[in-house]
């Protein structure tokens, strides 16, 4: 494919010789010539050119003019741009080097000396196009691949949490709906998309250490006894240590492949990070009567703060071993009563205030199961600890 060049001159004198004197490289060369600065820089912004020659004084817009444009438009700034000149000025050539010139060349022309420099300039813009286009293929590699990893990644976390969830596909979206809620929250309260994101990924994590928890107890049908209780509650520490301690695979690794396991530290996750923090903490109360740390107010994690109140919510709106799903108005009647020693403050006003995208969420999201029929008195207050 030939190389296109424009060559840009207001004196037509000159530009029938450069066409003369260059007749030779039209078998590579697709060479333009312009009388007009002005008709140059629209024909330059149309895109396709290899390098540009240029004279420096010319009527309307200047040689250097014309160089600052084409340095100043993503589009044009790597076309390299040989400059002629008749003036006798010894800075001259320092100005337009600085200016991003490839050369300064000073008329009369040397033919031989102009072939020359195109040949090295057209040269260099071909490394550098076959580079760039390295770089985009590249770049489009790393991009598909994250992509890649990204939806593996979140399709294993998907499936860890409905194994927490040890239940059918419709109560398993408990899950899916507190992930969505949390990050809708968070983004009310200011959360940043990066950390928002995190949470969406991280909060269907929560109730990971009901894996340990008997299926007797789990899926009793009835109010749980004190011993009952005090079982179903180790679910946080559980799940806190599936998440957050080593993992004897990576040792296993590493030794197969001739690493020391002692000298490389595990990489920190911050989504596992986050995940184990919530699956420890999102059952402590702002009253600081919460489990398994008893902990109050700041010392609460705000992502933990955040899954609180999303899980409560899901969690009354939704059918359980032992009753139906209560309708809304009852739950947030009953989350209400409790706000004041159960939720942060804040974390409650930006969940009232995100009510309505969150159910939008819910309906696309629902479970086919049925709704409770009972009274609102019915409704137990532990069970917003459950």
């Amino acid at each position: 494919m030939k190389k296109r060049i424009l060559f840009v001159d207001d004196e037509t004198r000159v530009l029938e010789a450069l066409r003369r004197v260059l007749r030779g490289q039209s078998d590579v060369w697709e060479m333009t010539f312009v009388g007009r600065p002005e008709a140059a820089w629209e024909s330059l912004l149309g895109g396709g050119y290899d390098a540009v020659v240029s004279d420096i004084k010319m009527s309307g817009m200047s040689g250097l003019e014309l160089l600052g444009r084409l340095q100043a438009a993503p589009a044009t700034k790597d076309i390299p741009v040989v400059m002629l000149t008749g003036l006798d000025d010894g800075g001259l050539k320092t100005r337009a080097l600085e200016l991003g010139a490839a050369d300064l060349l000073h008329k009369p022309v040397d033919p031989a000396d102009l072939r020359a420099r195109l040949h090295s300039v057209l040269k260099l813009k071909s490394c550098q196009d076959q580079l760039k286009a390295w770089n985009r293929s590249l770049e489009e590699r790393v991009r598909r691949r994250t992509e890649e990893l990204f939806q593996s990644r979140l399709d294993i976390i998907w499936r860890l949490a409905k194994a927490a969830e040890h239940r059918d596909e419709e109560t398993g979206r408990h899950v899916v709906r507190v992930g969505h809620y949390s990050r809708i929250i968070a983004e009310a309260m200011g959360m940043n998309s990066a950390a928002a994101e995190t949470l969406l990924l991280a909060a269907p994590l929560h109730d990971i250490g009901k894996i340990g928890i008997p299926d007797e107890i789990l899926f009793k049908p009835g109010p749980l006894t004190a011993t009952e209780t005090a079982v179903m509650r180790q679910h946080c520490q559980i799940g806190a240590r599936i998440l957050s301690e080593e993992c004897g695979i990576r040792k296993a690794f590493l030794r197969d492949y001739g690493g020391d396991a002692e000298s490389i530290p595990p990489a920190r996750n911050p989504l596992v990070d986050t995940a184990a923090s919530i699956a420890l903490c999102h059952h402590e109360r702002w009253d600081g009567k919460g489990y398994p740390r008893e902990l109050a107010r700041e010392q609460i994690p705000l992502e933990s703060r955040i899954v609180a109140v999303a899980d409560v919510y899901d969690a009354l709106t939704s059918s359980r071993p032992y009753r139906a799903a209560y309708p809304e108005h009852w739950a947030l009647e009953i989350m209400d009563d409790e706000a004041k020693g159960h939720f942060a403050p804040d974390v409650y006003a930006a969940f009232r205030k995100t009510l309505p995208a969150i159910r939008e969420i819910q309906r696309d999201c629902v479970d086919s199961l049925p709704r409770c029929e009972t009274s609102r008195e019915s409704v137990l207050p532990t069970e917003l600890v459950s």
